[in-house]
């Protein structure tokens, strides 16, 4: 196993660009419009209700991450996950998620029946 004096500073680097990709919010939402398989630029639209612009920026930096696939039909371009591991890490990080606030619900319900 590698220290963390051994990993070159460009892994750190790369990691750390790959986890900010996941780190905005409209990205996460359209990968999660993208579990059901690809869709095209236009759908993506309407269903985040926001600009053609915006959703092609967001498209455009998780196709340079590796993280979605783009494939032409005619004048439309259509997306899809290029890599299911991805959903599998945002499925680690909302399970961890959920179990604190499980855990944060407990405290507080123990903490209002002292209460009484």
């Amino acid at each position: 196993m590698q220290t963390s004096e051994s990993v070159p500073s460009e892994v750190i680097q790369q990691v750390s660009e790959y986890f900010s990709v996941l780190g905005e919010p409209m990205r996460l939402r359209i990968l999660n419009l993208l579990k059901d398989g690809e869709k095209c630029v236009q759908d993506l639209v309407e269903s985040t209700s926001t600009s053609q612009a915006n959703v092609s920026k967001h498209l455009k930096v998780m196709l340079q991450a590796g993280i979605l696939t783009r494939r032409s039909e005619g004048t439309s371009a259509y997306y899809s996950v290029a890599d299911d591991l991805t959903y599998d890490l945002c499925h680690l990080v909302c399970d961890r998620l959920a179990t604190r606030i499980e855990q944060q619900a407990r405290h507080f319900r123990a903490f209002s029946l002292t209460g009484r």
